[in-house]
């Protein structure tokens, strides 16, 4: 067995702000046992405007950003899953969108750069993100010694061809803005389909509350086991969804329905 825990924020657009909760946040989840931490998307800053994410954005390898991430997560002697920080982009004016991880020793071992760009508009309100975020193009796993951990992003959660894509894994994250409208009615179903399509683990770690630039985001951070029960949920506001992936029950889940050896497409 091995405790993960997804962090819930409600970020705000001052970087050293949202550095200080995380770091309060993920030393709690490390008290509580925690080995595997995931942060939410955008935890670092969310501003009032997506032009804003081209003055935070920072180069692979180098920022304040990155730097805190390392040092974290060698000072809990933890996996810590970035949620998704701004990085410079080949394209001129955009961003990507990226999910980086980092081992207990603090070194950098995967990068997973967001493929689905969230776009939404209803008569209240409209989000783009294409207009300054550039997409990913490839999947991203890791080892770890509790399984093999698949990477995704949002918005990716509604694209269940990238869950199959990234294969045999134990756990599954997915840190998260979720609008609330959206996030009411889709997010906890999504969720929990990922998970018991793919028969595993789910993490989800989103941003959860009303954020001093009046944008709402919907929160319900959880842990979801492959026969698609939730074992932890943080509803709104700051806080942990924490738990345990069980490797005897996943074994014991794909042994009596065997639904992934029975696919034909």
């Amino acid at each position: 067995m091995a405790k993960v825990a997804a962090i819930q924020m409600v970020s705000t657009p001052v970087v050293q702000e949202n550095i200080a909760t995380a770091a309060r946040l993920v030393a709690e989840a490390a008290d509580k046992g925690a080995e595997l931490v995931l942060l939410p998307e955008y935890w670092p800053a969310i501003g009032s405007k997506d032009i804003e994410k081209l003055d935070d954005a920072e180069l692979f390898g180098d920022g304040p950003v990155q730097d805190f991430m390392a040092k974290t997560a060698q000072k809990h002697n933890i996996w810590l899953i970035g949620g998704t920080l701004s990085l410079v982009s080949p394209e001129p004016n955009k961003v990507l969108n990226t999910t980086l991880v980092y081992r207990p020793d603090g070194f950098n071992i995967a990068r997973y750069d967001k493929i689905h760009l969230f776009g939404f508009a209803t008569e209240r309100e409209a989000y783009d993100e294409s207009a300054v975020i550039s997409r990913g193009d490839s999947v991203t796993s890791f080892e770890t010694p509790f399984g093999r951990v698949g990477l995704s992003v949002c918005y990716d959660l509604r694209f269940p061809e990238l869950y199959r894509a990234l294969g045999d894994c134990s756990l599954m994250v997915v840190p998260a803005a979720f609008t609330y409208t959206t996030g009411q009615v889709h997010w906890e179903i999504l969720l929990r389909a990922r998970a018991i399509e793919n028969q595993t683990y789910i993490l989800a770690a989103a941003q959860g509350g009303r954020h001093p630039t009046g944008r709402r985001t919907w929160g319900h951070s959880m842990l979801i086991d492959p026969w698609g029960q939730i074992r932890s949920v943080c509803i709104e506001g700051e806080g942990l969804a924490i738990g345990e992936i069980d490797s005897r029950l996943l074994s014991s889940i794909r042994e009596k329905l065997p639904a992934l050896k029975h696919r034909r497409l």
